[in-house]
């Protein structure tokens, strides 16, 4: 009859492993792999050589990139200037246009003052020393300190975009279309007519 007070073998529960295999298990997971653990030829990872250096094909063409970009940002720069001078300059045209048109408006109130001072003129009514030429005459400085420069001369050859035919007057020995007489003095401001001149125009006779 067997012993009854003999202990039974315990068996692990729900399959777990036994204390031998829970130690073993403990070893195993205090073992961590060094680093600098060599590998199966015996080389360290740490030791090992990273090639860094370039070929020449490589520098030429990093050389070449580099020159590419340079030259596009050149040619950026140059186009970026020419635009900027184009508008510099159309920028003082438009504000010279500006100018004259303002002047112009300005000094063709006075033409009808200027009109009887040349009037006068021809009339011998501006003496010399005269309190009217002197008056005469700093109108006219003024006028021209604005840059209003009168035209129109007997003689002149007649230009259709300058003068303005009031009358033709066929003239022996005439051989082109010339000024005989001005009626009112033409007026320009810069570039900008003012008023064309009326003139009395010689032509051939038949």
């Amino acid at each position: 009859m067997s012993d009854q007070n003999e202990n039974p073998v315990e068996e692990p529960l729900n399959g777990g492993s036994s204390a031998g295999d829970s130690n073993a298990a403990g070893e195993n997971a205090s073992f961590v792999e060094d680093p600098g653990y060599d590998n199966a030829e015996g080389i360290s990872l740490e030791d090992a050589d990273v090639e860094t250096s370039l070929t020449d094909a490589d520098l030429s063409f990093l050389e070449e990139a580099e020159s590419d970009l340079a030259a596009e940002r050149l040619a950026d720069l140059q186009r970026v200037t020419a635009e900027y001078a184009n508008y510099r300059k159309r920028t003082e045209a438009n504000r010279e246009i500006e100018r004259e048109r303002i002047i112009s408006d300005t000094v063709k109130i006075l033409l009808p003052v200027l009109d009887d001072i040349d009037r006068a003129e021809k009339h011998g009514d501006l003496a010399e020393g005269s309190a009217l030429a002197a008056i005469a005459g700093k109108l006219r400085g003024v006028t021209e300190r604005l840059g209003l420069v009168a035209y129109g001369a007997a003689g002149d050859v007649f230009d259709p975009n300058q003068h303005e035919a009031i009358l033709q007057q066929p003239t022996p020995g005439a051989t082109a279309e010339t000024v005989l007489d001005v009626v009112e003095t033409g007026y320009m401001l810069g570039l900008t007519q003012v008023r064309a001149a009326k003139v009395v125009v010689a032509v051939p006779a038949d």
